[in-house]
């Protein structure tokens, strides 16, 4: 994958440089602020890119702001974020870019050091899926407000929705529940019909699905 990095701390970024460089991937970027990263992937157009929440200057969510705004100008740009903590306005704000399609991803960096999953978890986002982290679902979760559109979903489907927002495919959500395919693909039908979705791509519903969930 051809990748772009932001990330302010230079041993981190370089450490990522290296990370990916090893596992054969081709890093066309490392910059260290937002303005550098909306720049480079508007150039190099990236597989996907790589980019922590707080940069310069004031070092809130600049890498954030850089990254919608990275999206806006082009569509569907897969985009990973990296946080040192669970952000969750920032979160939801990343996660409110996906209705357009195009890769999301929202790690705590603690995650890195898990190189197999946090690689994984890159593919995933650059082939256009959402990844998140455990943690981040569950402080979301735990801002759901009483109106739940989610009311009417069983405890089970709650459950593979709960999975569905961490990235996790089909079959990955099988295994974990140790049901069959086929039940957690009735599981998905029922889901995007309680919450209402239009028949669309899977792909967009499922990303309208994990939406609602992580908003409510």
């Amino acid at each position: 994958m051809r990748i772009v990095i932001a990330d302010d701390a230079v041993l981190l970024r370089e450490g990522l440089v290296r990370l990916l460089t090893e596992s054969g991937h081709e890093v066309v970027a490392a910059v260290g602020d937002g303005d550098a990263l909306v720049e480079a992937v508007v150039r190099h157009q990236p597989d996907v890119s790589i980019v922590d929440v707080r940069m310069p200057p004031s070092h809130t969510d600049e890498g954030l702001r850089a990254a919608v705004e990275a999206r806006r100008l082009v569509p569907r740009s897969p985009i990973l974020v990296l946080s040192q903590y669970v952000e969750v306005s920032y979160a939801d704000d990343l996660l409110a870019t996906g209705g357009a399609g195009g890769g999301i991803g929202y790690l705590l960096k603690d995650r890195v050091a898990a190189i197999d999953e946090f690689l994984d978890a890159l593919r995933r986002v650059a082939a256009g899926g959402t990844v998140l982290d455990p943690e981040v679902v569950g402080q979301l979760f735990a801002r759901r407000r009483r109106d739940d559109p989610l009311r009417e979903l069983t405890p089970r489907e709650r459950e593979v929705l709960a999975l569905m927002a961490e990235g996790r495919s089909n079959t990955a959500i099988a295994r974990a529940l140790v049901v069959s395919d086929g039940a957690v693909e009735k599981h998905v039908r029922n889901i995007f019909t309680k919450l209402t979705l239009p028949p669309d791509t899977e792909q967009h519903r499922r990303v309208l699905a994990v939406l609602t969930y992580l908003r409510n």
